[in-house]
């Protein structure tokens, strides 16, 4: 009979496993996210992989939800090597931060497109001076 140490462990264990499980899945989904973004703008993304660099709760409409900062490096001319983030909410676009093609700083928009979510494109310029 295994005692409730033994199951406490085995429950720690499971509840790792679990977590890493949907980290991992995440992150496929957030390359496959910054893919898209890099085909819809015209960028190269290197090396096929994005790398989690933060999470943070975001509150959104008086909701708290969690949310990752996914980082990869994109180019413009397949010469230069620029870095880009995209922020996941669950498996949807929250924002992202691209370099553009006239300025090579990063642009960082929330991600209301219609491929994307479902309305326009808003720069966050834009949203705080509606705000």
């Amino acid at each position: 009979m295994a005692s409730f140490s033994d199951l406490f462990w085995l429950l720690v264990l499971a509840g790792g496993i679990a977590s890493w499980y949907r980290l991992t899945r995440a992150r496929e989904v957030a390359a496959r996210a910054a893919a898209g973004l890099c085909k819809r703008y015209g960028l190269q993304l290197l090396d096929q992989s994005v790398g989690l660099r933060a999470m943070r709760l975001q509150g959104v409409d008086g909701v708290r939800r969690l949310e990752r900062c996914y980082g990869f490096e994109v180019s413009l001319d397949g010469q230069s090597r620029q870095s880009a983030r995209l922020w996941m909410a669950g498996h949807d676009i929250a924002s992202y931060s691209l370099p553009g093609a006239d300025a090579p700083d990063l642009e960082t928009v929330v991600a209301t497109d219609p491929l994307i979510h479902g309305s326009n494109v808003i720069s966050l310029a834009d949203r705080r001076r509606l705000h």
